[in-house]
């Protein structure tokens, strides 16, 4: 979506992209979460909270999965609705940016085609900022994810580092401290083995 949206500068698919963004941006996770809920209960496509069905004993290993998975897409689309504006934003940006380079102008000149620039020469130079984001994006799944799990009353790390708060538990809440400690962790250093691993000038050595 960012990089369809670094394609048309300017036009309308930018300005509604831009848009929705924006929108997305300034919703709260409360709120958004309760719109989330009502779709649910108005249409009865989605289960409305928990985790399983209560009568998941009585089925299969194959159906417990479903049922899970099932009660899984609600809070998956929040935290993603969540997360994604703020990393197509940065698409757009770092392609707007790429494009511009006269490397990528050399190229157009020459006939490459237009998809082909875009998704495998500009957003390859545009890389960088996105990996590092990455990073930083896996860092914050739990403090964003408390809000929407306590919400939707899915027992993750979330409410249970809530209870703990709540009832004072000393050693629970610096387990929970101390995931979000390793997430940050391995993040980074996710972020940091894909730039060496995409960005060539990482991997060589001045002489």
């Amino acid at each position: 979506v960012g990089a369809w949206s670094a394609s048309r500068q300017g036009r309308w698919g930018d300005r509604l992209c831009a848009a929705a963004t924006t929108a997305l941006l300034v919703v709260p996770e409360l709120l958004l979460g309760l719109c989330l809920l009502l779709v649910a209960a108005r249409t009865g496509y989605f289960p409305v909270g928990g985790m399983m069905s209560p009568r998941v004993i009585d089925l299969g290993l194959w159906e417990r999965l479903r049922d899970m998975s099932w009660h899984l897409v609600l809070p998956a689309t929040a935290m993603i609705l969540l997360m994604l504006p703020v990393l197509i934003r940065h698409v757009r940006a770092s392609l707007i940016e790429a494009l511009s380079e006269p490397f990528i102008q050399a190229a157009r000149a020459r006939g490459v085609p237009e998809r082909r620039l875009l998704f495998r020469d500009a957003l390859r130079a545009a890389a960088n900022p996105l990996v590092s984001l990455l990073g930083l994006s896996i860092a914050g799944l739990l403090s964003t994810s408390l809000v929407i799990e306590a919400l939707m009353s899915w027992p993750g790390l979330g409410p249970m580092l809530l209870d703990a708060i709540a009832a004072r538990d000393l050693h629970l809440v610096i387990g929970g401290v101390l995931c979000s400690t390793l997430l940050l962790l391995a993040g980074n250093l996710l972020a940091d083995g894909l730039l060496y691993l995409t960005d060539p000038r990482l991997r060589t050595t001045n002489v």
